[in-house]
């Protein structure tokens, strides 16, 4: 796993820090994360690393949770899911690659699972391209670059409870580890 950033500071989406907060929408996470990604200077601030990804937390919108992400080349996520927050990301600088699979799947009580042969997706997201996602939601996200970072911006509501990592094979899906917040922050 890589290191966040020492220097990690946090930054308002909104003006007005004591406004009282409406529940974001898968929406409201995509305008958030493609306006946060205009944010030139916000993009540069954030520390690079060749050797794995960093990342930088920031305040979302209505008390989401929000990171600015760097992927050196080569670097992914491995198969996850963001458990029963909604999110949404946007490719700020180069582009990522998100394999999803068009499946629900159950929420507990397994370890393996046989997909069915049409459940994979495929998507490339350059710079300014980004997508939302519901519960539960299971995928990889790439930097398929051998020679550029890419920058991303992400928005999770409600906050990350947790999120499953899991191992695949073929049409198999191993569930490996349950991270709680207090592994990633």
């Amino acid at each position: 796993m890589s290191v966040s950033p020492s220097s990690s500071a946090s930054r308002s989406a909104s003006p007005s820090a004591s406004a009282p907060a409406a529940t974001p929408t898968q929406a409201d996470l995509l305008d958030f994360v493609r306006r946060t990604a205009a944010d030139n200077a916000l993009i540069a601030s954030l520390p690079l690393d060749p050797e794995g990804r960093t990342w930088v937390r920031l305040e979302g919108p209505g008390g989401s949770e929000a990171w600015l992400i760097g992927w050196p080349p080569g670097t992914g996520t491995g198969w996850h899911d963001h458990a029963d927050s909604v999110g949404a990301f946007l490719t700020a600088r180069g582009e990522l690659k998100e394999n999803s699979l068009a499946a629900r799947l159950p929420t507990d009580g397994w370890k393996t699972l046989e997909l069915s042969e049409d459940v994979d997706r495929e998507r490339r997201l350059p710079a300014g391209n980004g997508r939302s996602f519901g519960q539960h939601h299971v995928h990889e996200v790439l930097n398929e670059s051998r020679a550029e970072h890419a920058i991303s911006v992400h928005a999770y509501y409600p906050p990350l409870p947790r999120i499953r990592r899991y191992s695949r094979t073929g049409q198999i899906l191993h569930l490996e580890q349950v991270e709680r917040p207090e592994d990633w922050q």
